[in-house]
């Protein structure tokens, strides 16, 4: 068979995806809605990961030697943290879409020719070239469960592989999620890209208050953002939802993040706000980009992409699979928010069995406080310090500014 031959896509297994969603024990409701999102997860979510890396590695201290086991997602961030040397880094995901586009972002690195055409594909991953590209330079590399991805087709017959001849950031739920907002905005005489031609951050205040918050007390922008089905696209599971909202209005939620995405960062700094208002990254040479991404890092990155390995699997699996005492960081994203007390009891136990001398977990949640206390037992979380002005620290600096807490634990031993 051919690299360019016509492969079908075998989808995650559906009760890998269900038993990390589905709330079994919820009622009626509950459980449709969450088998509405696992369905909708099954696909590519998120081309690009929304954690901010250089946070991560500021936290994780991670050092030459250390062993990394980190859930995929977009898959920017294991690959980022290689700038900080470490020995090994596995990034697991349930879905397949996100560990095809792992595999192949790590073969562009090691078999593009040279930091131009890595730009063309991954960078601005519109060039009409870029499945030749694909076929002829990247393909023989692929296992075929990735080349089956990449060369299949999406639910409306297009081949995968050309979303990256048609913009890949604007494709997956957070993709389209993304381009429905700016279609709902433009409908109100409202341009989300503004913003980016700010050009201080007085400016984008400006912008945004002028502009962007008045959407938000638009009956039914209100309306749609309570509904648990819109912010699927965000890769957002019920369970979450609900964590987020709190006992307020979602709109008033999902305002504040963005206004802290489009204000508090410099807009020349943030490539998290150019995903969100440009649908893409900047095509100035000085445009921010993800560590993995910029040009400085590039022979670093080449030298070293070899190092991350890409698994199907969940978090806990994996490390029921490892030695005791193997792993020095662990990156979780927001995944425990979606987790019930036995879940994480169980991951907790294998992140502490599996722990080496000075091990640091770091992780996300839609609410601002830690999720642990009350719900994994005491004689396994007393073996972790954990330090709330620090969180509220890590948080403050996050420049993708969608997540309530950012927390970090440190194995005490």
């Amino acid at each position: 068979m051919t690299a360019t031959a016509a492969l079908p896509f075998t989808a995650p297994a559906p009760h890998i995806i269900d038993a990390a969603v589905v709330r079994h024990h919820a009622g009626l409701r509950q459980r449709l809605m969450d088998r509405a999102f696992a369905l909708a997860f099954r696909g590519l979510v998120y081309a690009q990961i929304w954690e901010d890396p250089v946070v991560d590695m500021q936290a994780l201290d991670i050092q030459p030697g250390d062993r990394i086991v980190t859930i995929a997602s977009g898959s920017c961030n294991a690959l980022s943290y290689l700038v900080a040397d470490p020995a090994q880094i596995t990034a697991v995901d349930l879905n397949t879409a996100h560990i095809a586009l792992g595999r192949l972002k790590q073969a562009a690195f090691t078999h593009l020719p040279d930091y131009a055409a890595l730009r063309r594909f991954l960078i601005e991953a519109d060039h009409r070239d870029n499945p030749a590209t694909y076929a002829s330079t990247l393909a023989p590399h692929l296992d075929e469960a990735t080349r089956r991805y990449w060369q299949g087709r999406d639910a409306i017959g297009r081949r995968r592989i050309g979303g990256f001849a048609r913009g890949i950031y604007r494709r997956g739920l957070l993709g389209h999620f993304i381009g429905a907002a700016h279609l709902l905005a433009r409908a109100y005489g409202v341009d989300l890209r503004a913003v980016l031609a700010a050009r201080d951050m007085a400016e984008q205040r400006a912008i945004f208050d002028a502009t962007i918050a008045p959407l938000f007390d638009k009956a039914f922008i209100r309306w749609l953002t309570n509904q648990p089905a819109s912010l699927f696209g965000l890769g957002i599971p019920p369970a979450q939802f609900d964590a987020l909202a709190g006992d307020a209005r979602m709109a008033h939620v999902l305002r504040a993040r963005l206004e802290q995405l489009a204000c508090g960062f410099p807009i020349t700094d943030n490539y998290f706000a150019w995903q969100a208002f440009n649908r893409g990254y900047g095509r100035d040479a000085d445009a921010p980009l993800p560590p993995c991404l910029q040009a400085a890092h590039y022979d670093t990155l080449r030298d070293r992409v070899g190092r991350v390995e890409w698994r199907h699997t969940s978090f806990t699996d994996h490390l029921r699979a490892q030695p005791a005492a193997s792993v020095d960081r662990y990156i979780l994203l927001d995944a425990q928010d979606w987790m019930d007390d036995a879940q994480l009891t169980d991951l907790w136990a294998q992140i502490t069995r599996t722990a080496r001398p000075n091990a640091r977990v770091l992780f996300r949640t839609a609410a601002e406080e830690t999720l642990l206390p009350g719900r994994v037992p005491d004689t396994i979380l007393s073996r972790w310090a954990y330090d709330p002005a620090q969180a509220r620290a890590l948080v403050a600096a996050d420049r993708s500014s969608i997540y309530g807490g950012l927390h970090l634990y440190r194995f005490a031993g």
